[in-house]
């Protein structure tokens, strides 16, 4: 039996990188740490929300990488000299991707109680139509 992929249905031209992109986002999708929401905020505009609690700004960092979104984030382990009873919050590192459509940017990223907002916008592409000339190839054969 064979596999039907994305990228060779014949109704799906120039679509050969979506199912890489499925392949890429499902590996991912099994992460679930740090726990997060998106949100639409309006029709052309989204929000991603990291639950970061002990992180700091410069604990982390955010980059966009072949239209991947990654969020990276590194504590510092200060327990040294410490004794802990019971250690329930590891100081532990994290990434977390999204896959970004054509179109999307961020718009920027702020911090607020612990909680690491990320927004994206859709800019909209111009609408093209074009003309396609028919030539005869009468006389020609």
């Amino acid at each position: 039996m064979t596999k039907l992929t994305f990228g060779a249905h014949p109704f799906l031209l120039g679509f050969e990188q979506l199912e890489r992109l499925v392949e890429r986002t499902a590996k991912t999708a099994s992460e679930g740490y740090p726990p997060f929401n998106i949100e639409a905020t309006s029709e052309h505009a989204y929000r991603i929300t990291l639950a970061v609690a002990g992180f700091r700004e410069e604990d982390m960092a955010i980059t966009v990488e072949d239209r991947q979104l990654v969020v990276r984030g590194r504590q510092a382990d200060d327990s040294e000299g410490r004794v802990f009873l019971h250690r329930g919050i590891a100081a532990r590192a994290f990434q977390r991707s999204f896959v970004l459509a054509d179109g999307v940017e961020v718009a920027g990223a702020a911090m607020e109680n612990g909680l690491l907002h990320i927004d994206l916008r859709r800019q909209l592409p111009e609408t093209v139509v074009q003309t396609i000339a028919i030539r005869s190839t009468k006389g020609k054969g």
